[in-house]
């Protein structure tokens, strides 16, 4: 199969889809590999890597037209005339928070297999949960620097010092993102509660973190009070496909400090806080009600080489997968890439999704597989 590889265009995105040695194991197994020149740059990976490991060096149209072609983010408007029917495209696509991508991959009749809605039987997200670890892990770090005054914060330190208070940080959401962001914060001596409606999951953090983390269960009145409370909030509240659940309305921000921080990690799904809209990596943050928001959806593109190595760990295997097998047989034989199914035949065939975007033509997920 020929897999096409193009340079991500989403501001601030400098992740790539596929490392060199991703290309190697693909060309390993006969495919061709068609990688956009300077598809790597920002990851800190070079053509001559790329051609080394057995690429071909081509242009964006050229990448565009493989039979699968994988990305790391959504397509942009830019890219949507390269969209087409009989492609297969695998990628981060958030469609319930991007309806404007999802009618685009409809209208084109695209295969559309997002790696956040791959799910194991056991209900695991391994191609999500990568991505959530860096977000998670660089959410404290992100509030921490929002909080010093001289970036419009409150001045506060997140550890504080010996004789005063460290930060409050409340984690709303106890899953990848919410567990790593509580443990790196209490890493750093902020005072930490993290919030979650699964007893289960906060018994499980609290018996790994042996009380370092305030377990709370979340209610309305509980996240009222938190947030109050808090010096930086981070929104880590996930439905897999499916648009965040808002948890913190405009009155509870309202409610918050001046100068205080949200980072809201699922503004990529719509964001779990009211007041949140989507930024960028080049105007981060607003001031709503005198909180800062971060809601920038490509966090982990920060730490690009970082990321694109984590990400492509979980990825490659998949996309070894639906080279080798092609891609309606791969649907069909693993049911944990078919749940990744997004579009296909012209119809939304996620059920999330199609929730969501009740106005776009959907379809049922097993019926679309068994046709391809």
């Amino acid at each position: 199969m020929i897999v096409g590889v193009p340079t991500e265009v989403k501001p601030g995105e400098n992740r790539v889809a596929v490392t060199p040695d991703g290309v190697r194991e693909l060309v390993h197994m006969g495919h061709r590999v068609l990688v956009q020149s300077g598809a790597g740059l920002g990851s800190s990976l070079d053509d001559a890597s790329f051609a080394a490991a057995g690429a071909e060096l081509v242009t964006a149209e050229s990448a565009w037209e493989a039979e699968l072609v994988v990305k790391v983010k959504e397509p942009q408007l830019s890219e949507f005339g390269y969209l087409r029917a009989g492609m297969a495209l695998f990628a981060y696509l958030h469609l319930a928070a991007y309806p404007e991508v999802a009618r685009a991959l409809v209208d084109a009749r695209v295969t559309a297999i997002a790696y956040e809605t791959v799910q194991r039987p056991d209900g695991a997200l391994p191609l999500l949960a990568p991505m959530s670890e860096v977000a998670g892990r660089m959410a404290p770090q992100i509030g921490a620097h929002f909080l010093e005054r001289g970036h419009g914060g409150r001045g506060i330190l997140l550890g504080g010092a010996p004789g005063t208070r460290p930060a409050r940080v409340v984690v709303l959401g106890a899953g990848n993102v919410g567990w790593n962001a509580a443990w790196i914060a209490q890493g750093m001596e902020a005072e930490v509660l993290l919030l979650d409606r699964d007893i289960d999951r906060l018994r499980w953090v609290d018996q790994i973190h042996r009380g370092r983390i305030m377990t709370l269960a979340s209610n309305r009145g509980v996240v009222e009070r938190s947030v109050a409370d808090a010096d930086l909030v981070i929104g880590a509240v996930l439905v897999a496909g499916g648009k965040a659940p808002v948890v913190v309305s405009e009155q509870m921000v309202a409610s918050m400090k001046p100068g205080s921080v949200i980072v809201d990690v699922a503004v990529d799904q719509g964001g779990c806080i009211e007041t949140t809209r989507e930024t960028t990596h080049d105007s981060p943050v607003y001031v709503d009600h005198g909180v800062l928001h971060y809601a920038v959806g490509n966090i982990p593109a920060a730490v690009p080489h970082t990321s694109t190595y984590a990400l492509t760990n979980a990825t490659i295997p998949g996309l070894v997968e639906l080279a080798t097998k092609g891609v309606a047989a791969a649907l069909a034989s693993n049911p944990s890439l078919t749940r990744g199914l997004n579009v296909a035949a012209g119809a939304v065939v996620n059920d999330h999704v199609a929730e969501v975007l009740a106005d776009l033509p959907s379809a049922g997920l097993v019926d679309v597989v068994a046709s391809l």
